[in-house]
């Protein structure tokens, strides 16, 4: 392969490796934050700024400096013998086929793991470029195809284990009391302590290859774990619980954040004579407007439509059945976008101008190649440019995970939600601050360790075409690669995201904040196992399977969507042979390519 050819090969893998970065960002990132956003702990904007600082804080500051440029050994290095053009080739070829199928995954909200996305593209073009007898299938001391994928049934079932132990502890010890906000708030300090404690370790064994404090002694990681847990256990008990205390106990709607640095003096705060409400924000999934009844009408050409006829579903509730039903129900959809477009249009800024340029300049009847549908094309496209880049900062999440009232989905979610508990405001309040807390150290972890997967393929690439020799199992990677990946990630969680969060967290069961700590620690707790064993696991599978297992906790089935469960895990299945043929598929036509 002459120079030229290497550098475009080269470009066409570095186009993929980022394009494979964007759609990690946009979907395991957003997974990881769905929780937190479906809790209302932090809104949507909140959560992109700490992502933001999280990830590349984690990412630059302790992030591993080399990366395994074969995915876990899938390929052996000798198997390339010494060929430096097909390695880059195969590398090019596995990012491709990883990018294409999490890309049309998050395009249809269909979630997926981007890591295992990659594991199954190189495994498709190991069998491509080798020969299937030489791609390591078995368990290989935890690094083959046999332990990765080992994880999809295990990881998820033990999360939903350890999240469904930890909302019961919160649900028996303060939930079901007598005066539940009291209790919430004097046990806050232990809940920071296991939220301490569980955060440490996630970033001692998730997060600092850098730090080498995976490489300590056990006394030396016990000491910094629990020295960190109980210390954050003391300082809650001296800052955060008289805070807490005199805003939800006291009601004192007057205090300011900032009163936190008051301590111990805040008890002798004397709370305002009026005080009749604790001034904390709503938890509740379902939430409308001053002027929504929270029922979307159908437009008037459904209105028009001829009543279709009726059935009976397994709940016993009537649905429309017939071409008149289907044509009814995206009606509904077509309503709520276009609501939802037009509150768009009102805002100022940006977005609002490009909102309103789209709705000002139709594209009108005929073809695309038709004079007025040409200026239309030419005015429109500024416009379309800042959407891409703004519209995810102001979709709301909320409604769209919910489902349009009056919809199948709608119906089925209500039936969710009626069979799961709903906690005073108060209580859930306190539980918010850990949800924060777990959040942020999942990005720090994620930002420290899966960029050097990330970066893993395009540092082989690098190395590759660099020095026209075939790259090592581990490659030194620049800290601009590490910082551009990382960029990139949080590019595609802030402009994409949206796209999985609307379909994770509430669309499952019912959130809040109590439940979604629960299920970010029993996450990070099941990752941290899979990591003492060096066992490759995916963060999305975990904090899913701790979504249902917190759901299983209101003691029924039915408060979980088990359908969009069945979806879920359907698509974590489909991801490794459709993943594997794409990459497969590219790299044996680009080998088998004629040339002359």
């Amino acid at each position: 392969m002459v120079l030229s050819e290497f550098t475009y090969v080269f470009a066409f893998g570095t186009m993929f490796a980022l394009l494979e970065a964007f759609n990690n960002g946009a979907n395991d990132v957003a997974n990881a934050w769905a929780t937190s956003v479906s809790s209302r702990s932090v809104t949507y904007r909140q959560a992109m700024v700490l992502c933001l600082v999280f990830e590349m804080t984690g990412a630059l500051a302790v992030g591993a400096r080399t990366a395994s440029t074969i995915k876990n050994g899938i390929i052996p290095i000798a198997a390339f013998e010494g060929n430096a053009g097909v390695q880059l080739l195969a590398f090019a070829c596995a990012s491709a086929g990883a990018a294409i199928w999490v890309m049309w995954c998050t395009r249809n909200s269909a979630h997926v793991s981007s890591t295992y996305s990659l594991v199954s593209s190189i495994a498709g073009v190991g069998v491509a470029t080798v020969g299937a007898s030489k791609v390591e299938w078995g368990w290989s001391s935890g690094s083959g195809l046999g332990a990765i994928f080992a994880g999809l049934c295990m990881a998820p079932f033990i999360a939903g284990c350890f999240g469904a132990i930890i909302f019961s502890l919160i649900k028996y010890t303060v939930h079901k009391r007598q005066d539940p906000v009291k209790w919430a708030v004097w046990t806050s300090p232990f809940f920071f302590l296991i939220a301490g404690t569980v955060c440490t370790l996630s970033i001692v064994y998730k997060g600092s290859p850098n730090l080498g404090l995976d490489k300590k002694p056990a006394w030396y990681i016990a000491s910094v774990t629990l020295g960190v847990g109980f210390g954050l256990f003391i300082l809650s008990g001296l800052f955060f619980l008289p805070y807490v205390h005199a805003r939800v106990i006291k009601r004192d709607y007057t205090l300011k954040i900032w009163d936190v640095l008051q301590g111990p003096l805040l008890f002798k705060r004397p709370a305002p004579a009026d005080a009749a409400q604790a001034k904390v924000p709503n938890y509740a999934v379902v939430q409308h407007d001053e002027n929504d009844d929270g029922n979307l009408a159908p437009p008037s050409q459904a209105e028009m439509l001829e009543k279709p006829p009726k059935s009976v579903d397994a709940d016993g509730d009537a649905i429309e059945v017939g071409s008149d039903a289907n044509a009814h129900y995206h009606a509904l959809l077509e309503e709520a976008r276009q609501k939802h477009h037009a509150e768009l249009r009102n805002k100022k800024g940006p977005l609002g101008w490009a909102m309103r340029t789209l709705h000002s300049n139709p594209m009108g009847a005929g073809s695309i190649y038709e004079l007025h549908n040409l200026k239309a094309c030419l005015i429109r496209l500024p416009a379309y440019i800042v959407i891409m880049f703004t519209y995810g900062l102001h979709y709301d999440i909320h409604k769209a995970q919910v489902g349009i009232e009056g919809t199948p989905e709608g119906k089925r979610m209500s039936r969710v939600y009626a069979h799961a508990a709903k906690y005073p405001n108060e209580t859930e309040y306190l539980y918010s601050f850990v949800q924060v807390i777990t959040a942020c150290t999942a990005s720090f972890a994620h930002g420290a360790n899966d960029v050097g997967n990330a970066v893993g393929v395009w540092a082989g690439m690098y190395a590759a075409w660099s020095t026209s020799t075939t790259a090592k199992s581990k490659e030194p990677v620049p800290l601009w690669q590490i910082a551009v990946m990382a960029l990139t990630i949080c590019f595609g969680f802030i402009t994409y995201g949206y796209n999985i969060m609307k379909v994770m967290g509430n669309k499952l069961t019912y959130h809040s904040p109590s439940r979604g700590s629960s299920m970010e620690l029993g996450a990070s707790i099941t990752i941290l196992i899979f990591s003492q064993y060096k066992l490759p696991v995916s963060t999305s599978m975990c904090i899913t399977g701790a979504t249902v297992g917190v759901g299983l906790c209101n003691g029924t089935w039915r408060a979980v969507n088990w359908q969009r469960v069945g979806l879920l895990f359907f698509s974590w299945v489909m991801t490794i042979p459709i993943a594997g043929l794409i990459g497969g598929g590219l790299m044996g036509l680009a080998l088998n390519t004629p040339s002359w």
